[in-house]
């Protein structure tokens, strides 16, 4: 299977600070991949160049097999990558269906096509298996957290997109709202998406990856399979940089 996202020897400095240096990773479609690391570790500068929040110094990415330039939100967004933040970025006065098409709204003869709107917003729930929302029409005030995160997630997928990248998609969730948006997840996967999940939670991470990329002081300190590892070999990598792990050949 060849990469939907390919980064070689990807760079980043803000001034005198180098955060990124030389990073190397392989993204597929079809699978979830973890991104772990500790706190500083570059892990958010990596997802804003993709997003192209921040251009890369040096370095090339790759798209479908083809080198891109991504210089803007726009040019990701057009290529079909979407990132579901950890804010979400929801609008709390407005319902399901205005927040999935904010900023997109779709239009007859200058007037809002609510119809279309809603039908595609059904469709979208259906496709992603979410049975928790009751209506399309709720109020996004109203929902619990899991709901907004599941909101959140439904409109990064709603525009055709290729890869989705979820930051910390069950922070501050509990048990039984985290076990829906990871189920979320792997649905993303089963569609063919391809998952970019960055996470804290190490049990979180080997529920639902297939890949786990950890980062250490602004490199890839190992890319390995997620089969192939446990929670504490994962602990290990995030502090130290270095496990006994076997690494994942296909990444």
């Amino acid at each position: 299977m060849e990469p939907i996202l390919k980064l070689t020897d990807v760079s980043k400095s803000f001034g005198p600070v180098k955060v990124l240096t030389d990073v190397s990773m392989e993204v597929f479609p079809g699978t979830v991949t973890s991104l772990i690391g500790d706190n500083g570790a570059g892990k958010s500068t990596l997802v804003k160049c993709i997003a192209g929040i921040h251009r890369i110094d040096s370095g090339e990415v790759e798209f479908e097999g083809s080198k891109v330039d991504i210089s803007s939100p726009k040019d990701a967004s057009d290529l079909g990558i979407e990132v579901v933040y950890q804010d979400l970025a929801l609008c709390e006065n407005l319902d399901v269906v205005q927040n999935l098409f904010l900023g997109r709204e779709k239009t007859v003869h200058g007037l809002l096509d609510d119809l279309t709107m809603e039908r595609s917003a059904r469709e979208t729930l259906k496709t992603l298996s979410v049975r928790t929302i009751k209506s399309v029409r709720q109020k996004v005030h109203s929902l619990s957290g899991g709901q907004r995160q599941t909101v959140a997630i439904a409109k990064a997928v709603l525009w055709n997109s290729k890869v989705v990248i979820l930051d910390e998609p069950t922070a501050a969730l509990g048990v039984a709202q985290t076990e829906q948006v990871l189920g979320l997840v792997r649905r993303l996967a089963e569609e063919g998406l391809a998952v970019i999940l960055i996470s804290h939670n190490m049990n979180d991470v080997l529920a639902v990856s297939d890949h786990v990329c950890a980062m250490y002081l602004g490199t890839i300190a190992a890319s390995v399979r997620a089969s192939d590892s446990d929670r504490e070999s994962l602990v290990q990598l995030i502090t130290s940089g270095a496990a006994n792990l076997e690494k994942d050949d296909s990444l």
